[in-house]
């Protein structure tokens, strides 16, 4: 047989044993991956080898010999038989499939520039580029003001409390909740010393670090 020219996009479905036996190739589109599947193909010498598998073992391997012999004789022409099945597939998927000219990927017609042979990613469809890029701008520009806002709100945070975010009884995350929302156990919010940055349980008169009267 002559040589076969083929890419890697494809997934051979075959299957060389028992009942099912036959050809199936599934392609697919580099850029989209959608899936493009041939007909199946039944390999008739292995279905029926695998028929006379299953009726040896009905009949107590009485039909066993022949199994075997046709057996080998469906391994032998399996793989003469799968190259002309694939020759058949390829040529049946160049009708599904495009080579973009300048990548050489194969992909859908979706994804193909047909009058300028090239795919989508090397020759982007000029609005949904512009599209894209207004929604781009869009983010960027409401990111920006989001920021700000988030400026604003952070500034009005007390960051100097701290804060529990373990529960000590069930050890649930609380987020700095005054009460665990897990158990309802109340959170102890240490307060810093206000001459030290020890930080100290609420209603410590003196600071256990630096002894400064707590006001």
């Amino acid at each position: 047989m002559s040589e076969m020219q083929f890419s890697n996009n494809y997934r051979d479905l075959s299957d060389s044993q028992g009942v099912d036996a036959g050809f199936q190739f599934e392609f697919y589109c580099e850029r989209c991956s959608d899936r493009w599947r041939t007909h199946f193909k039944p390999y008739r010498s292995a279905q029926a080898s695998g028929w006379l598998q299953k009726g040896a073992s009905m009949f107590g391997g009485m039909l066993g010999n022949a199994s075997s012999v046709l057996s080998g004789m469906a391994q032998a022409g399996w793989h003469s038989a799968r190259d002309e099945a694939f020759t058949e597939a390829i040529a049946a998927g160049k009708a599904h499939f495009n080579r973009c000219g300048n990548c050489h990927d194969y992909v859908c017609a979706t994804c193909f520039d047909g009058q300028n042979g090239l795919c989508y990613n090397c020759a982007p469809n000029v609005n949904v580029k512009i599209s894209q890029a207004r929604a781009q701008g869009e983010v960027s520009a409401a990111s920006e003001i989001a920021n700000d806002e988030g400026k604003v709100r952070g500034a009005r945070r007390d960051v100097t409390q701290a804060m529990q975010l373990v529960c000590p009884q069930c050890r649930a995350e609380t987020h700095g909740a005054k009460f665990c929302p897990e158990c309802g156990f109340k959170m102890a919010q240490q307060v810093s010393c206000i001459s030290c940055p020890t930080l100290l349980q609420p209603g410590t008169r003196f600071c256990t670090e630096c002894g400064t009267r707590q006001s």
